[in-house]
């Protein structure tokens, strides 16, 4: 079996598998950054789902979380087909308009931590793209998942 994870939190992550594919591969020979922020994009989004907030409530509602800010810490490379596990924590919502992800990328062949990262997300209104506060079904879709303490750096 494969071995535990060593996650940044106590908490347990929400958690994506993934292959490096040859089209995420770059000249450098390793997978490119912007494919990392996909990789995010889309364990966020899976997280998203798995709390019932997929796009057609985010269409039906008009609302959106939007990403205003990525930090992140670049620590390893991957490489084509390696298998990586994306794990994503929220950590914080204000349940009015931002909220803030922890997001962890690990190798488990070597247990290796590839990418540290802190994403953070405001509530937009769909048909303007204008900040707007969030439904009632986000307060209470995201903030089952928002974890109880955890260190702030990243």
């Amino acid at each position: 079996g494969a071995a535990r994870m060593s996650w940044d939190l106590a908490a347990p992550p929400f958690v994506v598998d993934l292959q490096v594919d040859a089209t995420e591969i770059d000249g450098l020979g390793h997978a490119n950054n912007a494919a990392y922020v996909s990789w995010l994009e889309r364990c966020a989004w899976n997280h998203s789902v798995s709390l019932g907030l997929d796009l057609p409530e985010y269409q039906r509602l008009d609302r959106a979380m939007a990403i205003v800010r990525h930090e992140i810490d670049y620590l390893a490379s991957a490489y084509l087909g390696q298998q990586l596990q994306v794990a994503t924590w929220i950590l914080e919502s204000d349940h009015r308009f931002k909220m803030t992800r922890r997001f962890q990328i690990v190798r488990p062949a070597d247990g290796v931590t590839l990418l540290r990262a802190l994403t953070t997300f405001a509530c937009i209104e769909m048909s303007s793209g204008k900040p707007k506060r969030m439904p009632v079904e986000f307060v209470e879709g995201y903030g089952v998942a928002v974890i109880e303490s955890y260190p702030r750096e990243i």
